[in-house]
């Protein structure tokens, strides 16, 4: 945006429906808390499991916003997640 990079942070639900979109310039623990805490917030209850890339600051701020949550970082587990992206970028 503007020349400046930004990420993209998507939450998806097991049937691929997208649960939250958050931009942000960074992609640290601090933003993954952020991205974490607003989804908490709409959800009636946290995840079961959530599925992330290989990224290592989910992984951080897991543990402090959803200690208690099942988290699996896995090439094609993420699958849903990747192919929720394409309506967004449209």
């Amino acid at each position: 945006m503007n020349g400046v990079t930004h990420w993209l942070w998507r939450a998806v639900d097991q049937a691929g429906m997208v649960l939250d979109v958050l931009v942000q310039s960074r992609r640290d623990k601090q933003a993954a808390k952020r991205l974490l805490r607003k989804l908490l917030k709409r959800q009636a209850r946290p995840p079961r499991v959530m599925i992330t890339d290989k990224l290592a600051s989910y992984g951080a701020a897991k543990k402090e916003v959803m200690p208690s949550v099942d988290h699996r970082q896995h090439k094609g587990l993420n699958n849903r997640a990747v192919n929720s992206h394409q309506p967004t970028r449209k």
